[in-house]
């Protein structure tokens, strides 16, 4: 069976296994999903569905955020965010309503902050096309 691009989700799907001290079986277990079924995701062999990767990022308690960025499901740009939203709700240091507070800042400098991010990447794009082409000269 050939090998899905699925990107590095089976790695990382992996090392988060090993580093919960979870074996197979019992992620399996805890997702709900087969045994079988997690061994070929995390082989490369199949791609989970949206749902499935919910159930794997519960079990493994991380964000399924981070898994839909690894699958490809998520837009890598938005892999900051997310991974800002991942660290800030898995802090055990907070209570959820702080959790709840910060992650409302955070959206609110986002946005404000926006436009000016809109302006600099449109700018880079002109930029980039109004480069010379390079020559090289002995």
């Amino acid at each position: 069976m050939a090998s899905l691009n699925v990107g590095n989700l089976g790695e990382y799907l992996r090392e988060q296994r090993r580093q919960a001290q979870l074996s197979l079986r019992q992620l399996a277990d805890a997702a709900g999903v087969s045994n079988p079924y997690l061994s070929q995701i995390e082989r490369g062999l199949r791609k989970p569905s949206a749902d499935i990767l919910q159930q794997l990022a519960k079990a493994l308690r991380i964000s399924a955020e981070t898994l839909y960025v690894q699958a490809g499901i998520l837009d890598e740009r938005d892999r900051d965010e997310v991974e800002t939203r991942a660290v800030i709700l898995a802090d055990p240091s907070l209570n959820e309503r702080q959790k709840q507070v910060l992650l409302q800042i955070y959206d609110s400098f986002r946005k404000e902050n926006a436009p000016a991010a809109e302006a600099a990447d449109a700018a880079a794009a002109v930029d980039a096309d109004d480069e010379p082409p390079h020559t090289n000269r002995l």
